[in-house]
């Protein structure tokens, strides 16, 4: 029997900042509401959510900040580059999202934007609590502790 083959997920943005300024609680896959030029953008791999953030407004969750370049080829019929973008999720996920953010003062932030294997335009959202100075500092010290410890076993072999 064949081993599985990796599932095949293009990556589009990733917001590496994201995990060291937040400490991650839990994590959502949410689809988006996109147009046909921002979904050709995409496919070229340029879009920012490093300064992105979702949020309720009416019930749903909006992608607020994120800029999806204009399509070249498009002419007169582009898109908006940062208009709030819907999210598509269940609505338990997003009563648990809302409960967050209300009640317990966390954020949702996007951590990764990518294609799934069927080629539908996804993002990974986290409901995160913001880090103190002090707890990026332990976080950088076990980071380093974790690579030295690593190169300590490489070079006994």
């Amino acid at each position: 029997m064949a081993p599985k083959a990796e599932p095949k997920i293009k990556s589009i943005a990733e917001n590496r900042r994201g995990r060291y300024d937040y400490e991650i609680m839990e994590t959502f896959e949410a689809g988006l509401s996109l147009t046909g030029t921002e979904v050709k953008s995409l496919r070229a791999s340029k879009a920012t959510i490093a300064e992105s953030y979702a949020g309720p407004s009416g019930g749903e969750f909006f992608l607020f900040n994120c800029n999806i370049p204009e399509y070249l080829q498009a002419n007169r019929f582009n898109h908006e580059p940062r208009r709030p973008r819907r999210l598509l999720l269940h609505k338990k996920e997003i009563a648990k999202l809302i409960g967050g953010v209300q009640r317990e003062g966390m954020t949702v932030i996007p951590l990764k934007m990518y294609f799934n294997e069927q080629g539908r335009a996804k993002l990974q959202i986290a409901l995160a609590r913001g880090k103190k100075l002090h707890d990026k500092r332990d976080t950088e010290k076990k980071r380093d502790w974790q690579r030295d410890q690593a190169r300590i076993m490489r070079e006994r072999g």
